[in-house]
């Protein structure tokens, strides 16, 4: 892969070795440069994930994605560097109750530095870690340069259940559950189908775009709801009023440009005429 596109892309101009500190700069220079978003599920353009169209939608054309995207970029950057990495899969817990049982349709990272395990994952949405942490260490908080988060598993045999959460104020709260079980690609291919075009998946359903900022803040949109915030403290909130607010709020708040007139939305959140 030629790294210097995806470099340039993300404003990172350090070392290029498979080192711990060279994994937490490319990790925060990415999830606060390339948005998690949905729009083209929304616009009807579908998702591919070969490395061509990846590299030309993340890169060349500088738009976000969703973990399909984000994940295998990344993954592909980091093995290029010399890193030693897994596809793992997950799924995502966010707002859900533990009993509810979401379908496995997440992808993200396991890299390994001097035999320990790393968690690496740039594609899960507003809240996105945006640093490396340990995957061996459990119920212990570990710091990012956004909010804390820590690995917590149970028993559910034949398998032990990992749970990846973060820290808002004083709640933790899960993020995803995962097993450890590695994603090959043709998991992804089925997993990226669903996401994108199952009429229940919440990326037919809702708009959502996330990114996070170096100051420690995050800033998000889900439907015509914009959200600017430090952890969970709110600093700035409102709602879209028209296709055309909305498109400018996506150049200006996440450098997603469009040309005039396009219109995103769920279909059962038209706008007003």
């Amino acid at each position: 892969m030629n790294l210097d596109p995806y470099f340039e892309r993300i404003g990172y101009q350090g070392p290029r070795t498979p080192t711990l500190e060279v994994l937490r700069d490319i990790m925060l220079a990415h999830a606060c440069t390339i948005p998690f978003e949905n729009l083209d599920v929304l616009l009807g353009r579908g998702i591919s994930l070969t490395d061509e169209d990846i590299d030309r939608k993340l890169i060349t054309d500088r738009r976000g994605g969703y973990c399909f995207e984000q994940n295998s970029l990344l993954a592909r950057v980091l093995t290029t560097l010399g890193f030693s990495l897994q596809r793992l899969s997950a799924r995502v817990r966010l707002n859900l109750p533990r009993e509810v049982t979401p379908p496995r349709v997440h992808l993200f990272l396991r890299v390994n530095i001097s035999n320990v395990p790393w968690l690496v994952d740039v594609g899960i949405g507003g809240l996105s870690p945006t640093g490396p942490f340990r995957l061996d260490l459990l119920d212990v908080e570990q710091p990012t340069p956004h909010e804390p988060r820590r690995i917590l598993w149970e028993e559910n045999p034949p398998l032990r259940r990992y749970f990846h959460q973060a820290k808002l104020l004083d709640q933790w709260v899960d993020i995803d559950e995962f097993t450890q079980e590695e994603m090959p690609q043709i998991d992804c291919e089925v997993g990226n189908c669903w996401t994108s075009t199952h009429p229940k998946s919440k990326f037919r359903l809702n708009l959502i775009v996330g990114l996070a900022r170096p100051d420690g803040t995050r800033l998000s949109l889900w439907n015509r709801e914009f959200t600017h915030r430090h952890g969970a403290r709110i600093l700035e909130r409102f709602d879209i009023t028209d296709p055309e607010e909305l498109r400018v709020l996506l150049g200006e708040r996440f450098g997603l440009r469009f040309p005039v007139g396009t219109r995103f939305g769920p279909p059962d959140q038209d706008w007003p005429t």
